[in-house]
């Protein structure tokens, strides 16, 4: 039987011809070698950027169904350079949109999830062709509708295709694997392995590796990712189920997420519908929020929480909203807060890993202003010019 696999190069990775080009060569290099290949693409470099700052250009506010459809324009350029490339080196291809490809979606136009996908679509392809060249970040909604998949949508993608197709997903970008932390900040060693677990945690808190929800797909479908540097020789990270890795560290790797927005809303009164309101708000937004607290005192009722700064306009709306029901309501939205995590599958056996985090940045004079923890993480929100020096002390004290 042909080997098959799902390859996926980010924006970085396609940023101009020369490029294109290059990962040509090596996928008519592995197609000589009897493979199949589904190849996954990003927009060339900063092309959404360029769209985005168009759209500026015309409004404050667009329509987020026409916005979608011009994002995916970025993707369906790289699908047709690399077609064009891949048949010039006579290498049989077809290139698809994500609409083509049978990605079906639901939800916002901006950040919609992948409902299923037409796997016969890729089985019809491979009859006459060799590569499959799919455009990453996009899909279909059951009203015929382009929709987009959010940050990091093309590593979905990639993933959930290698699901559909059961076979391995590799991921190539500028970097050579999964870090202990960003060698931006401090010079951790790369993993070899690292659990879906751990690797959904780093993604979530703002690790920047791969889109939290490609990870989730890979561990129900239990589909290994490689994350490797593109063209590159050097060794990178497979992520895999946590039972097929033998050593179990106690902290495995410390994120930094620059990426978020400390939001405080303050009320004269402990008002359970202002609460109910606010949430019911934030689900039909689709606003996910992280690190919540709650404080009822004299003064009435405070609540803060953490949220992806790409929601900035979304959380707008819904003050706005809630203020004209309960002008009362003040609410500080702060944008000069980072988020620092210490991430490991050992916490949950091993003993003294908090201790050992509240006492660095105690012993550091790094204060901090929320905690929060889950079964193999600890997070911690402390000041922006406070981030990185948390990172590198961490780092340090766990060895990475």
């Amino acid at each position: 039987m042909t080997k098959r696999s799902v390859i996926k190069f980010g924006g970085t990775s396609v940023a101009d011809f020369t490029k294109l080009r290059n990962i040509g060569r090596y996928l008519k290099d592995r197609t000589e070698k009897g493979e199949q290949l589904v190849v996954v693409v990003s927009a060339m470099g900063k092309t959404t950027d360029e769209l985005l700052n168009n759209v500026k250009q015309l409004t404050a506010k667009p329509n987020d169904q026409d916005l979608a459809l011009l994002l995916t324009t970025g993707e369906q350029q790289t699908i047709s350079y690399l077609s064009i490339i891949l048949k010039e080196m006579d290498v049989p291809t077809q290139a698809m949109t994500g609409f083509q490809a049978g990605i079906k979606t639901k939800g916002h136009h901006l950040k919609s999830k992948i409902l299923n996908i037409d796997e016969q679509k890729f089985e019809k392809a491979f009859e006459t062709c060799d590569i499959v060249v799919v455009a990453g970040f996009q899909g279909m909604n059951e009203r015929g509708e382009i929709t987009t998949l959010g940050r990091g949508g093309s590593d979905t993608t990639a993933v959930a295709i290698a699901a559909a197709l059961d076979v391995s997903c590799e991921i190539y970008t500028d970097v050579a694997g999964v870090y202990g932390t960003d060698p931006r900040i401090y010079p951790a060693k790369r993993l070899d392995y690292v659990s879906y677990e751990e690797m959904m945690e780093m993604s979530a808190l703002g690790a920047g590796v791969l889109e939290t929800r490609s990870i989730e797909i890979a561990k129900n479908y239990h589909i290994p990712i490689y994350l490797g540097q593109t063209l590159s020789d050097e060794k990178g990270t497979w992520i895999m189920a946590q039972e097929e890795i033998l050593e179990k560290k106690a902290v495995t790797g410390v994120a930094l997420d620059k990426n978020m927005d400390y939001v405080t809303v303050s009320y004269p009164m402990n008002d359970a519908d202002l609460l109910k309101k606010l949430f019911q708000l934030l689900e039909e937004e689709e606003v996910n929020i992280d690190m919540i607290s709650q404080i009822v005192n004299m003064d009435g009722l405070q609540i803060s929480f953490t949220m992806k700064d790409t929601d900035f306009n979304q959380i707008n709306k819904i003050f706005t909203m809630l203020k004209s029901d309960y002008p009362s309501m003040n609410f500080i939205i702060q944008e000069d807060y980072v988020k620092v995590s210490v991430i490991g599958s050992g916490m949950r056996d091993m003993s003294g890993v908090a201790s050992k985090v509240f006492m660095t940045l105690l012993n550091h004079h790094i204060p901090f202003y929320q905690v929060t923890t889950s079964e193999i993480s600890i997070s911690y929100v402390v000041d922006c010019q406070n981030g990185s020096l948390a990172v590198e002390k961490l780092c340090s004290v766990f060895e990475l």
